[in-house]
């Protein structure tokens, strides 16, 4: 029996499923049912739960804020992950070759820090990065 898969997951996939998006619902359901159920282990930085509670907080939704921080918290077999040195010098270097936004690059370091062998987004402005696989929705 092989070791269980790692996937990196950006913000955008727990969005699509939790405010049902129509063209990404199914796809974003079938990526996290695989976390949740034990099939692949999630790695998430941190960051990325000011992402997800932005959206809500703009629209005043501030309870809907609230459950999505719950629920990203309690998200079973998901690591969630602060900054290391180690994330810092990965996700800089990514900045300077890529010239990628802060936050995506934190996000992609982290994946690539904890060994995922593949980053889930929809960005494809993403698809340049070249040290881990980036897979689109």
């Amino acid at each position: 029996m092989g070791q269980i898969e790692i996937i990196g997951i950006d913000s955008l996939i727990f969005i699509y499923l939790w405010e049902i998006n129509r063209e990404f619902f199914k796809d974003a359901k079938q990526i996290l049912m695989r976390i949740e159920n034990n099939q692949a282990l999630g790695v998430f930085a941190r960051i990325g739960i000011i992402e997800l509670l932005t959206g809500s907080k703009k629209r005043g939704r501030f309870s809907e804020a609230a459950e999505y921080k719950e629920k990203i918290s309690n998200f079973p077999n998901l690591l969630i992950r602060d900054l290391s040195p180690n994330i810092i010098d990965i996700a800089s270097d990514l900045r300077a070759k890529y010239s990628l936004r802060t936050p995506d690059a934190i996000h992609i370091a982290t994946a690539i820090d904890a060994g995922a062998v593949k980053f889930i987004t929809n960005d494809k402005s993403l698809k340049k990065v070249r040290e881990i696989k980036i897979e689109l929705l």
